[in-house]
């Protein structure tokens, strides 16, 4: 087995995107699916990490997979998508860690958790773990995967200015400028923590030495946004 097909079957930066374990409540169908979606991201993880992301054709990852072309594009819409196939799990950790908060914890609050719990687990959306350099440097060396995260970033508080707004009692199909303008605060600081974090590693500093002195950092940053955000979020209407 290949360190690339090892790092993609273990976890490592790229588990299957966003898909939560089978609990056992999906159909046959959707198990199907969800196994042809993970064959698929893996096999072109592998073969991204080991020639570069713009040397390897869509086409070789459907062979790679034993599915056609069109089948790889029924699953991830972008070439891109295969490898930064994290994006819909992370809008749905933001969203869900605002809309699933406790009675008494303020967005920000619940987000500061999230971001907390994500490095103790050591996810690949929290940057930080064992064998996640080769995952960052192809993403580096490949100007559309650099565009397509910046695009995800959008995405991301887009989403998060909705559920901001609805947290806030607003209609979270249209937010509010103070819903937007929260979101964009938080995601430009998240977006910070993670380029740090993801330098640090590409710098050879050790993952424990990293992951204790970034939570401090993120405690920081996030004590930061509380006192532009001194109500952990839009007002309520």
């Amino acid at each position: 087995m290949t360190e690339e097909k090892s790092v993609a079957e273990r976890g490592g930066v790229r588990r299957d995107a966003g898909d939560a374990p089978d609990d056992g409540t999906l159909g046959l169908r959707e198990r199907k699916k969800r196994l042809t979606r993970q064959r698929i991201s893996a096999e072109a993880t592998s073969l991204f990490l080991e020639r570069g992301f713009d040397e390897v054709a869509v086409a070789e990852v459907a062979r790679a997979a034993g599915v056609s072309t069109m089948t790889v594009f029924n699953y991830f819409p972008r070439k891109e998508d295969l490898l930064l196939d994290r994006i819909p799990e992370a809008v749905e950790l933001v969203v869900g860690a605002v809309r699933g908060r406790g009675a008494e914890e303020s967005p920000l609050a619940a987000l500061r958790r999230l971001a907390l719990e994500l490095l103790t687990r050591r996810h690949p959306l929290g940057g930080l773990g064992e064998g996640f350099e080769r995952f960052f440097r192809t993403v580096l060396a490949a100007p559309s995967l650099r565009a397509r995260a910046r695009e995800a970033a959008g995405e991301i508080e887009a989403a998060l200015a909705g559920a901001l707004a609805e947290a806030a009692g607003g209609d979270p199909a249209r937010p509010d400028r103070d819903a937007r303008l929260a979101a964009a605060m938080i995601v430009a600081a998240w977006r910070t923590l993670y380029v740090e974090v993801v330098t640090r590693q590409l710098e050879g500093d050790p993952v424990e030495e990293v992951a204790v002195e970034h939570e401090a950092v993120i405690r920081h940053t996030f004590d930061v946004l509380a006192r532009a955000l001194p109500d952990g979020g839009p007002e309520r209407s």
